[in-house]
């Protein structure tokens, strides 16, 4: 395994930037020190003079598509475009084809990320109304997390038994990550929907039909249970204002009851629709500058504990069918870091902060084993950036395999320069090394 060390870094860590040098060597980061490194036998010695040196990012949930649906994605090309972005860490969510229901479809999908991701990975559990007794079977030392979707899913996946949740709740015995959309309101929203419009639904209905209400019944239920039973619950992609009463402030640790923000809900509002269309349609959906602004604020305040993607590509061919058929979700792990960067350069975050959401906290909430930090003796997942050399997304330079990005056209100011895998240099000269493979998170639970 290769040696480098990274000269005259301006490091990114634990609220801080400092100046120093960085030792990588067989996987780890083996030395920081602000007083520089001389020579080292060996190493590959990194020029990042001026650059900005941060841990790798760790996305909690992603959609990669594989199995069964990879005319969309899988998991090569989705880590590919990951280690593009600067994520050298995925948690990878359960509703693909088969859906994870079972600890033998668990164990293949670890197969699958063992021979084809290019970076490190998990997958959840997923919950369904009638396999409670196989998640409870899961590892939560190996395992991420269990998933349980309490607003639509594709096949089996909507959990809505009351007794089943009640259980799962109070039996469960490590992290439940849910996605909370009341069904039977947007249901109802829905048929309004198509009783005034019929087939030709305008893009722009989409937050009224998963609009505000449904979101707050839904995540406050979940809350409830988990304040109940005492249970470990993860809240994802919150999308209003009005959630966010539902949880703290301040730091993460002792919390029981954690938040995540993803990058679209940060960065769009309901007044693209007319532009962007499909290309911003989510569920949760994109909802008004007011709940965006809502939620920045709740990430600086510390009542959003995470940023992740919610990464989900279709294709284009698929994005363009009438709002009914359009599924909703995009891609957006090769640009999500610097997204959160152009936001840092318009004042809404600092660098530190993007920081702790994206690399620190995700590694603390999650309990993930030597990641997360630029620390001596953790593994060497690093992420070079440069805040100032402008680009600009083009068809030309996306790596997903759907071909498309709701950021097409955007001028940002940050690029990632290099990307550290365990110590191995992924990516580079703007190329990733698909030869890389990169590991299976474990857990300090």
């Amino acid at each position: 395994m290769s040696a480098f060390v990274l000269r005259d870094a301006q490091v990114v860590n634990e609220g801080r930037t400092l100046h120093a040098d960085v030792l990588i060597r067989d996987g780890y980061i083996e030395r920081v020190a602000g007083e520089g490194i001389g020579a080292v036998k060996s190493a590959r010695d990194f020029d990042a003079k001026g650059r900005h040196l941060l841990p790798g990012a760790i996305d909690d949930q992603v959609h990669f598509r594989e199995p069964g649906l990879t005319h969309k994605e899988d998991i090569l090309h989705g880590s590919i475009a990951a280690a593009a972005g600067g994520i050298t860490s995925f948690m990878e969510m359960p509703n693909t084809v088969p859906q994870t229901l079972t600890q033998e479809l668990l164990a293949a999908k670890y197969a699958l990320g063992a021979s084809s991701s290019v970076v490190n990975h998990s997958f959840y559990m997923g919950v369904a109304n009638d396999n409670l007794q196989e998640v409870l079977r899961t590892d939560p030392k190996t395992v991420c997390g269990l998933k349980a979707f309490l607003g639509s899913s594709t096949g089996n996946m909507l959990v809505d038994d009351p007794v089943t949740l009640d259980r799962l709740f109070r039996e469960a015995h490590m992290l439940i990550a849910v996605h909370a959309e009341d069904e039977p309101m947007i249901r109802a929203n829905m048929a309004r929907a198509v009783q005034r419009w019929g087939e030709a639904i305008p893009m722009e209905e989409h937050p009224r039909i998963r609009n505000a209400e449904a979101c707050y019944a839904s995540s406050s239920h979940a809350v409830a249970l988990a304040k109940e039973h005492g249970t470990r619950l993860h809240v994802l992609h919150i999308s209003t204002a009005r959630e966010l009463e539902l949880f703290d402030a301040g730091p993460l640790e002792g919390k029981k009851v954690t938040s995540e923000a993803c990058v679209h809900h940060l960065w769009f509002t309901d007044a693209q629709y007319a532009a962007l269309g499909s290309r911003i349609k989510w569920n949760p959906a994109v909802k008004t500058k007011e709940d965006r602004d809502a939620i920045r604020r709740a990430v600086n305040e510390g009542r959003i504990d995470v940023v992740a993607t919610d990464h989900a590509p279709h294709t284009s061919e698929e994005k363009e069918l009438p709002y009914a058929k359009c599924p909703s979700g995009g891609p957006l792990v090769q640009h999500a870091l610097v997204a959160m960067l152009e936001m840092m350069h318009d004042g809404v975050f600092t660098l530190e902060q993007v920081v702790e959401k994206m690399c620190h906290a995700p590694a603390r909430l999650f309990a993930v084993k030597e990641r997360g930090f630029v620390r001596e003796g953790f593994k060497a997942d690093l992420v070079l950036v440069d805040i100032d050399a402008p680009w600009t997304v083009a068809k030309e330079n996306l790596l997903y395999k759907c071909g498309w990005s709701p950021f097409e056209g955007q001028r940002f100011r940050a690029r990632v320069l290099n990307t550290w895998v365990n110590g191995s240099l992924v990516f580079a000269d703007g190329k990733v090394d698909g030869n890389v493979r990169g590991e299976r998170l474990l857990f300090n639970r």
